[in-house]
């Protein structure tokens, strides 16, 4: 007899025994459902796990600080750099407007207050998973845009696509990094070949090492059998190293040896094998910051990066914002089954405007709750900025609005999408951002951050400590 296929997984992160044992009976029957009770909980049972959840319910307030949000915002960030396809709605009792706002910009694709009706979270799983499958059978739509930057990334795919030698892609979460891996290898004269692809952010320390070079049977607890690893699959093939950053320290050197002479030994074994896999790694992070701070090693850093391919954020990509918006539009109206939206004038020109922190990722997420609120409907500025994240919807290019009729205008949508609008407040959240956007790009000095910032030290010394004043009497 055939066996049942096997269910979705459903990671479900609340710090609520009730709700987690609640949902994981009501939910049961559709998805194999995984629970964790903290940020720190569901990271640990995800490193142990060779694929992550296709879906996530996330509370916002969770342990050890349950009555903020910052632990589920943190959690979400993790979750997207585990595994960028994972589709998240987050349920949370803590249902301020700037927090649903804030998660999307994060990746979440939906925002469910609670209490929540079971059979609406069922259907907003399900459509999820709907969402999920189309996305994977589409699997690789190329890299749309006219704009100078994204000419200035497929010329150089063109360049760097059949040489042997490591490419480094560098860009901001969300921008498209293993997109653009992808379509690396598929210019290659590798592409007959398939791609594979290791997330070191997803995996345990522990099972890195085995993972990329096989181990030999009875190398550790639980190696019944010898297995190849990716170094050994990815025979004249392309290896993507995604987040490289999170490479242990102690596993550098090895795959240092690897991309030097091609040498590795499974882990068990004293006999050396050779591959000839092309390496191509991403990152989030200033590998450059992170070996002056000797979390990286220079000698990996310089041999991964003989080719370097800086990938776009969104905000600089201009009107290929609207070629993205076309595209997602009309591939997710076709799989809800509904009519494309459409953006009115003033809709069009906030779209352009909108930075889009979360780069296409959170754009993409935007087109999909579009499409499925609002079917066929002509979208206004009103109903369109419902779904940005509100602390970065002022003039998002400040120093670039010279026009003063733009400022106004940008001003007066935010008073009146916001009817408790307060600038005191407003002004506290941008003078926050710019202090800790400062701060980490100097790596917390004090003295370069206020050269930044135009201020001298004490006064930016005082405005820490005045905002730190304020959270504390929250």
């Amino acid at each position: 007899m055939a066996s049942e296929a096997a269910k979705p997984e459903l990671l479900i992160v609340d710090d609520d025994p009730v709700i987690t044992d609640t949902l994981s009976y009501v939910l049961g029957s559709d998805f194999d459902v995984i629970t964790a009770d903290s940020r720190s909980h569901a990271r640990a049972l995800l490193r142990q796990r060779d694929n992550a959840p296709r879906l996530a319910l996330v509370d916002l307030g969770l342990p050890p600080r349950p009555h903020r949000p910052d632990e589920g915002f943190e959690l979400i960030t993790e979750l997207v750099a585990m595994s960028p396809a994972i589709k998240i709605i987050v349920l949370s009792g803590q249902n301020d407007e700037a927090n649903a706002r804030h998660a999307r910009t994060l990746g979440a694709i939906d925002f469910v207050s609670k209490p929540a009706e079971p059979a609406r979270l069922l259907a907003l799983l399900k459509q999820a998973l709907e969402v999920t499958s189309a996305e994977v059978a589409e699997d690789g739509t190329g890299l749309l845009g006219g704009s100078p930057p994204m000419l200035r990334l497929r010329e150089q795919l063109t360049q760097f696509a059949n040489a042997p030698f490591p490419v480094l892609i560098e860009g901001e979460s969300g921008s498209g990094k293993e997109l653009v891996a992808q379509a690396l290898h598929r210019q290659s004269r590798r592409s007959g070949k398939p791609f594979l692809a290791l997330n070191c952010a997803a995996i345990s320390p522990t099972l890195v090492e085995p993972t990329l070079f096989g181990y030999a049977k009875g190398a550790f607890t639980g190696a019944t059998a010898a297995r190849a690893g990716y170094f050994e699959d990815a025979v004249d093939s392309t290896l993507f190293l995604d987040e490289i950053g999170e490479l242990p320290l102690e596993l550098q050197a090895k795959l240092l040896r690897v991309l030097e002479n091609g040498e590795y030994q499974r882990v068990g074994e004293t006999q050396s094998r050779v591959s000839n896999a092309r390496i191509v790694a991403a990152t989030n992070r200033d590998l450059r910051s992170e070996v002056r701070h000797n979390r990286f090693r220079a000698d990996l850093y310089h041999r991964l990066s003989v080719f370097t391919i800086e990938v776009p954020a969104l905000r600089e990509l201009g009107d290929d914002k609207l070629l993205l918006l076309d595209h997602f539009r009309d591939f997710y109206a076709r799989q809800i089954g509904g009519q494309p939206v459409e953006l009115d004038t003033d809709a069009i020109r906030l779209w352009v405007q909108y930075p889009f922190p979360g780069n296409v990722r959170e754009l993409r997420n935007v087109v999909i709750r579009l499409c499925t609120k609002y079917a066929g409907t002509r979208i206004t500025p009103s109903l369109l900025q419902a779904e940005f994240d509100r602390e970065v919807q002022a003039p998002d290019n400040a120093a670039a609005m010279t026009d003063e009729h733009v400022l106004l205008d940008a001003a007066r949508r935010q008073i009146e999408a916001d009817p408790d609008f307060r600038l005191d407040e407003v002004l506290k959240r941008w003078e926050q951002g710019f202090i800790e956007a400062a701060l980490a790009m100097t790596n917390g000095n004090l003295s370069q951050a206020a050269k930044k910032l135009g201020i001298n030290r004490t006064t930016l010394y005082g405005r820490m400590q005045t905002r730190g004043g304020d959270e504390g009497t929250r």
